[in-house]
């Protein structure tokens, strides 16, 4: 980390470079957490590879800021893997009318993302993500499920975010873990409850697994733990991020992990 060139130069002045350039109106204390963040990850705060996420505290009912990283450090933790064999172009489902708050809303159905991994014996496998705009999307208030302004103004390219973040965690989870990313969770109402000295982030109202996108997913689901790029643990982790797993759900994929384990 040392042989970062931003984290060898004077600390002053590294700050005042962030506080006028990449985290313009943030809080002082808040850039301070990410010179500490990017320090012990190793990162280029000059990169940006994490954002400033404003979360609603419920104990001090006050917005606190909260580090959280944005897809790009997903990109380049699998780049520099050197097993990142390609990102797929997004794939939109067909354009829809929503009916929110009163207001008609189009937007794209879904959006697809492939994420290709080299594996140890040289094969490639795909690990595709599929992500809806109705269970993504930001809305504009706690009171309101219209979408916000950047959900408004850019539903493909928010929506292409999400589906891409899902398929590098489907990838990589040994780089990404289960963590939602800044792109994901900008705009959205969360709790942040201090539990010593860790924020435990909990995420409300997440929508339960449909069961045919469940079985559609099977299929790509025993590729990855066969493939050894992902045990039944780490996915459930990573789907449970997005969604609410029936016991019957993550029983089954708890079973392709036993069939893999016993082959």
């Amino acid at each position: 980390m040392s042989n970062l060139p931003a984290l060898q130069m004077n600390q002053e002045e590294i700050f005042k470079v962030l506080c006028n350039s990449l985290y313009v109106g943030a809080q002082p204390e808040s850039i301070k957490m990410v010179l500490s963040y990017c320090k012990a990850a190793g990162l280029d705060p000059m990169q940006k590879p994490v954002h400033i996420v404003p979360m609603w505290d419920k104990n001090s009912k006050q917005m606190r800021d909260v580090i959280m990283p944005g897809v790009g450090l997903y990109r380049t933790q699998a780049a520099r893997s050197n097993a990142l064999a390609g990102i797929s172009e997004p794939e939109f489902g067909p354009v829809v009318e929503f009916k929110l708050n009163g207001g008609n809303f189009s937007a794209p159905e879904w959006c697809r993302v492939v994420v290709k991994r080299l594996l140890q014996n040289g094969a490639i496998a795909d690990f595709s993500a599929l992500e809806y705009w109705i269970e993504n999307y930001a809305t504009a208030g706690k009171d309101s499920d219209a979408p916000n302004a950047m959900w408004k103004k850019r539903p493909r390219a928010q929506l292409a975010k999400c589906a891409q973040a899902q398929a590098l965690r489907m990838a990589f989870p040994e780089m990404t873990g289960g963590a939602p990313t800044a792109d994901e969770m900008e705009g959205k109402e969360i709790d942040v409850t201090p539990t010593g000295n860790t924020n435990q982030i909990e995420h409300k109202e997440l929508p339960e697994y449909p069961d045919d996108r469940f079985k559609e997913k099977l299929s790509g689901w025993v590729q990855a733990i066969t493939s050894n790029k992902q045990t039944a643990e780490q996915l459930i982790n990573t789907i449970s991020t997005r969604y609410i797993l029936s016991e019957v759900q993550k029983q089954s994929i708890i079973n392709i992990g036993l069939e893999n384990a016993n082959s």
